[in-house]
């Protein structure tokens, strides 16, 4: 005897806030008639902190802090037990998007060290001598609009690279004399609008490789006895390739990547924070990096 499952979302961008109720179909395939103790649908939702190999045995405390943080968690039966008819068999449900407790809703977030995720799972119970069938499907939550006034949101941020600003730096000399400035249009970053702005190489005595623009994420695990921040790349875009033309303009324009970004995120227990990188690399490899924190938000 054979059974397959499959759940189905009504909307198909998968995307609900809380509140929200989602609704969908269950969808049954069996060759025979099958026999059940009751299908149930649970709604999980939870975020996973996992250290990185350079923490791990540094800090006690740690293990404690890195358990996982429930934020929804509840299962109600659809179908009490009985028989589910060989064929094809359809089950509507409704399950709504709601916190555990006086827990916060956090946006999907697929990173590192910190994963932010929401499942809905279907049990089908079966007797003791039968395995029970499940299927797991995720679905993504996305923070309420808000409408926020920030004075800083529109601030655009001049910059000027040269080899007297560059820190991390043991020996100057080995630097080529170099301008580059440019501007980003702001700090404050929609989720949903790209990061733009612009480069400029005033004059530079190498010979530039090639320009790129690094969109990094900051995850902290810990708490009060300690932490673990680890910065890892989410993508790497080349804006200029080769020994661009000195005075002329390049444009930034970076779009960011659904699941891997969210707003940026502080708790008592984690952190979820993003910074670009400006690189510019020489024909000998040798490169300079200007740093930017950016605050990412969904409205």
């Amino acid at each position: 005897m054979s059974v397959n499952i499959d759940i189905r979302l009504k909307r198909v961008s998968k995307i609900y806030r809380e509140g929200e109720t989602v609704t969908g179909l269950i969808l049954l395939q069996t060759n025979s008639d099958l026999k059940h103790d009751g299908i149930f649908l649970t709604m999980e939702g939870a975020v996973n902190l996992q250290l990185s190999s350079k923490t791990v045995g540094i800090f006690e405390a740690f293990y404690n802090s890195v358990k996982p943080i429930q934020l929804i968690q509840y299962t109600v039966e659809v179908v009490p037990a009985g028989k589910i008819p060989s064929g094809k068999t359809e089950i509507p449900f409704e399950l709504s998007v709601k916190p555990r407790g006086t827990k916060t809703l956090y946006e999907t977030y697929h990173g590192v060290f910190v994963n932010i995720q929401y499942m809905i799972r279907c049990d089908i119970k079966r007797s003791f001598l039968a395995k029970d069938v499940s299927k797991s499907l995720e679905f993504i939550v996305e923070d309420k609009p808000v409408k926020k006034t920030n004075k800083e949101s529109n601030k655009t941020i001049f910059f000027k690279i040269k080899p007297e600003s560059l820190q991390n730096t043991r020996d100057r000399s080995i630097v080529p004399r170099f301008c580059i400035a440019g501007k980003i249009n702001s700090l404050y970053c929609k989720l949903s609008e790209p990061l733009t702005g612009e480069v400029v190489v005033d004059h530079c005595e190498a010979v530039i490789k090639s320009i790129e623009l690094q969109l990094v994420r900051v995850e902290t695990c810990g708490c009060a006895e300690g932490y673990s921040r680890d910065a890892t790349e989410i993508q790497n875009i080349q804006i200029g390739e080769g020994n661009v033309c000195a005075g002329l303009g390049i444009p930034i324009h970076m779009i960011f990547p659904r699941l891997f970004t969210c707003p940026t995120l502080s708790t008592s227990n984690f952190k979820v924070e993003f910074e670009v990188n400006l690189i510019v690399v020489f024909e000998d490899d040798y490169l300079v990096t200007e740093n930017f924190p950016i605050i990412l938000t969904r409205h």
